[in-house]
Parts: structure tokens; sequence; C-alpha cells
């Protein structure tokens, strides 16, 4: 039942310039009225814009409602209606805070949020406690990873997050309200109640007050992608099944030239405005699509990338964001999988349901728009005269977790058939020359003097640093992982066109081991990674200092409280 007794999110902070900067807040219900009340006695008011979102909806797999052991379970997808309201707050002073707060009307009926504060984008020489996360994704600890950061640092000044913030976009609890309480605002904001009850791990959770405070710049991971659309299948189902661009105008030409009999050589050029809206439509609908996520957030935009690649300069730092993810597929040759390396044997003869392996969503190859923007980007006259020079994407260079293998490339896809053309089989190998972040996208930053490069994906702590001094962190484990192949092995083909290294990172660089307090494995040395389900781990870059510090926590031994285990400095061996 909609009802006005309550805001969905607190207001957060997004897109600051120089003296301005955007309040973000959702409801469940449209309204008649929303505003930003501001100022020092909150005389002060900015009128918000209201949009709806698009595809959010619940399933048979959401949780929401009474907490219940199962959750609240859909027979199938149902769209579930949530507004967003945005305003503009005009006329601020750099690096002077103004309290503000929100409210939104319904006929008689009004609920205000609690009183936060706002700034514009800080000045050059302001000193800034930057917060560096990534794969946060409802993971049970990842409450008490943010709380820890603001019982640790305080007040923080921006959010610098690696993308794969929830697990499927278009479901609109895991952003919301996951009835389990770590959905992806409520812990950003200190409104999540996460309980932990297990033998040997208790503990309770609110999250932390940061992003009404703090503006939230992010990266796409390939969890804010979302599959071909369906109001029938389960949205894990649909967010697991994304297809090719290229596979996808193909099949579209096909159903073009059966039902009307046009000729497949027909583009989108030659259609009129209707049938190219029908075209798009289709073609988003059968393939991917960032719409929730770009719904969401309103982030700095680059010409030809839009929200998807940017940049933006945030006091001393020139943040480069890239949109370098792909679809996760599993590494098993096992005949019912349908994996990075190869198709299901019952899919054989219908490549519509075939997954085209780990297949790239956005070019970053030399030549491609994002590409080309890059090495404008880094030559511009911001990016060279910034005094820390970041650069933020999703998929690894270089880590020991397992999602690094196989080398970040296009699929080359191998059919065989027996000798009546039949398919036998369809294989995918990724030269590991053609990596495109290790061939192509790291040495112009190398060569740009780019200080920090920061990831996640694999869910560890790890960090590299080049022969020139550029330093490399993965810093997405808040208490989840998937290991750190460091003597244990990955699931590798054998016998492919490809030797795939099983151990180690695969693109030569060695583990940093923590300069502080590192962890000790079983043989008493040193561990130079933190993988695990029970220590969950922050990164904050001070700009004053010109460090990156990374603190643990171990919830299964609380009283040790949050230790600083690393540090290293952007600019040392890089000036």
């Amino acid at each position: 039942m909609v009802s006005t007794s309550r805001l969905l999110t607190d207001p957060f902070l997004q897109l600051p310039t120089e003296n301005s900067v955007q309040v973000v807040w959702f409801t469940e219900f449209e309204g008649d009225r929303h505003q930003v009340e501001y100022g020092e006695n909150f005389e002060q008011t900015a009128i918000a814009a209201t949009t709806k979102l698009s595809r959010v909806r619940e399933d048979q797999k959401s949780r929401v409602g009474e907490q219940t052991e199962d959750g609240q379970i859909y027979n199938a997808p149902v769209m579930r209606e949530i507004w967003r309201h945005e305003a503009e707050i005009t006329g601020l002073t750099p690096n002077i805070r103004v309290p503000y707060r929100v409210k939104s009307t319904e006929g008689i009926g009004t609920v205000s949020s609690d009183e936060f504060t706002l700034a514009a984008r800080p000045q050059a020489g302001t000193p800034l406690k930057i917060l560096l996360t990534s794969d946060h994704q409802l993971m049970p600890l990842t409450p008490t990873n943010l709380q820890k950061v603001v019982e640790t640092v305080g007040r923080v000044d921006a959010v610098f997050a690696a993308g794969d913030l929830i697990n499927i976009p278009d479901r609109a609890s895991e952003w919301f309200d996951d009835n389990r309480g770590g959905a992806f605002f409520p812990s950003l904001q200190g409104r999540a109640n996460r309980q932990l009850d297990q033998d040997d791990l208790k503990i309770s959770s609110n999250g932390g007050e940061i992003i009404q405070h703090a503006p939230l710049f992010t990266a796409i991971g390939n969890h804010e992608v979302m599959g071909r659309f369906s109001m029938e299948s389960d949205l894990n189902e649909q967010f697991n099944d994304p297809y090719p661009q290229q596979a996808a105008e193909q099949l579209y030409a096909q159903i073009k030239t059966q039902n009307s009999a046009q000729s497949n050589t027909q583009n989108a050029k030659q259609l009129d405005p209707e049938e190219q809206q029908t075209r798009e439509l289709w073609l988003k609908d059968n393939t991917f699509n960032t719409d929730i996520y770009q719904e969401i957030f309103t982030l700095p935009e680059s010409q030809s990338g839009g929200e998807k690649y940017y940049a933006v300069s945030f006091g001393d730092v020139r943040l480069v964001v890239l949109y370098a993810t792909n679809i996760w597929r599993v590494p098993s040759l096992e005949p019912n999988a349908k994996g990075r390396y190869r198709e299901r044997q019952d899919d054989l003869d219908d490549s519509t349901r075939w997954g085209y392996g780990q297949h790239i969503f956005e070019a970053i190859a030399p030549g491609s728009p994002q590409y080309t923007w890059l090495e404008s980007e880094l030559n511009s006259p911001e990016f060279q005269q910034a005094k820390y020079k970041i650069v933020m994407f999703h998929h690894p260079p270089h880590s020991l977790g397992d999602n690094i293998v196989p080398a970040y490339t296009d699929p080359v896809q191998l059919i065989d058939r027996d000798v009546e053309g039949r398919i036998q089989s369809v294989r995918y190998e990724y030269p590991k020359e053609a990596d495109y972040l290790i061939r192509d996208v790291v040495p112009l930053l190398e060569q740009a003097g780019v200080q920090l490069v920061f990831y996640g994906h694999s869910h560890l702590w790890n960090r590299f640093v080049s022969a020139s001094g550029m330093n490399f962190l993965e810093s997405s484990n808040v208490g989840n992982t998937y290991g750190a192949y460091q003597e244990k092995q990955r699931a590798v083909p054998t016998g492919y066109q490809e030797e795939y290294v099983a151990t180690g990172n695969p693109n030569n660089l060695q583990p940093v081991v923590p300069s502080l307090a590192p962890l000790q494995g079983d043989n008493g040395q040193s561990l130079p990674y933190i993988s695990s389900n029970n220590i969950t781990v922050f990164s904050i870059l001070d700009t004053e200092t010109g460090t990156v510090d990374s603190y643990r926590f171990d919830a299964k031994q609380p009283e040790q409280g949050v230790t600083k285990f690393d540090e290293f400095s952007l600019t040392e061996g890089r000036e």
C-alpha cells in the first residue's frame, strides 16, 4: 500500500560542481511536491524533478516484506513503482558545508528526512579522505564494513566505488529494502539492520551514515549490467543471459526478413523513426543494458560514453572511470555448462541460447570510442595538472583472484563439426597476447603518470606496484571472498590452445606484502592478500598525506577492533 509515512531512502549527494550539488532520494509514491530545504535555518528551497524508474521489479527470489525464513516469494517478475527525486542546490561556496533536509508531500501528508550537510566540489589543496570500496552485493558483512569506516575515520569526503554494488540491477529490493537488512542504500546511509547469528559469528550492524554527506562516484561492474528482458523467467536467469550486440543485430535482421520479406541488408539508417524505435527497444530487451544503474545515479558524463565512462576533478584528485567489465561465466567444461570456455551440449543447434563466452560489454580496444576518449582525457589539462591521478574500473589487471583468468579480450569462437557439417562443440579461447587491459590500457596509464589503478571483482584485498611506480589496488573483500590463488589452483581447462595460469598473478607483477600488519599463513609467512569470509576490509585515500591506508576488522574477534594493516604513498616513485 502506498504510504507517505516514510522515504524509501535518505537523500544522497551526486555530481558536485564548484558551486552546486545534486540531492537525490527515492519514494514509493509519486507525490505532489518534493523539495530540499537548506541553509542556516533551512530558509532556502529547491524543488525536485521527479522521474519513475523504468525497469525495477521483484520476483521469485526477492527478499521483501515481512521477515520470514524464505522472504516474500512471487510467482513471476512483477513491476515495482519507485520514484526518484532530484534537486540542484546552487549558490554554494567551496569548502563550506550547508545543512539540508528533504521533504516529500502527497495530498495532505508530508514526510521529512533527518538533517544532513552538503557542500560543493572541494577546491584543490583541500585535505580529503575518500573511501575506496567495491563489490558490496548485499554481502553479510557489508553493513559492518561501512559502520567501521565511520567509527574509524569519521566522515569521509567522497566514495569511489569500483562496481558490483548489488547482485541483480533490476531487483528493486537489492537497492532499497531487502528484508535481510543489508540493501545498498541502507548500508551506505546507516539505515541497515543486518543481524548475523551463527555459531562463531554473532554481530549486528547498521552500516554507516556516509552518502548523505559525501558524493558517490561509481564504476560499472558486471553486476550493474542486466541481460535479456522477460516477465516470466526469474531475474537471476535474466541477469545471467546477456546476448552480444552483434549477434542480436543479426538475429533482428533475420526476424525482419522472415516477417516482411525485406532484405537482411537493411540497416537502421533506412528505418523510419517508429521502426527505429522498435528496433532499439528490441535490441535492448534482447541484449543487455545498464538502464537502472544510469537512472539511479547522476554522474559526470563523457561525450562518447555518457555516464558509462567519465572523468571528474575532486579537490586534488582527477578521477578517470572506465567501463571495463564482461559477463562472468562458470569455468566448468561439463556438457551442461554454459560457460566461459564452452556452450551447453543441448544448445548447440540453437545459437539464440548460446552464451558467447565471457563477452565484453563495452569495447576498450585501441580505436574504440572509449579508448579514444581515454587517450584524450589523459592528455587534457585537467588530468595533466592534477596532483593525484587515479583510474577506477571493475575488472582486475593484476590479481591473485580467480576472475582475472582468462585474459580480458573478446572470446575467439571455435566450432567443431563432423563430416556432415553438424556442430559437435562450440568452444572459446582468449588469447593472452590480446588482453586489452594489459596490452593496451595499462601502458597508456603508465605513460600518463597515473599513480593509482583501483578495481575490484575478485572479492579480496591485494596490491601491486609496477616498475615505474604505478600502484594497483584491489580492495573488494567486504567480508566475502572467492579465494586467493597463491597456493591453491584455479579451475582452468587443459588441452585448449591457451595455457591459463592456475596460481598467482598471470600478468607477471608480484603482490606486495602489507606494510604494517599482514596476516600470517599457516606456515608463519606474511600473506600478500586478505581473502576471508570473516574479515572485512576497507581503504581510505588521504589526500593530505598522499597515502592510501587499508584497514581490516575480524567479525569473529570484534574485541580486537579495527587494524590498519597497510599504507602506501601515491607519489613515491612517480614524481
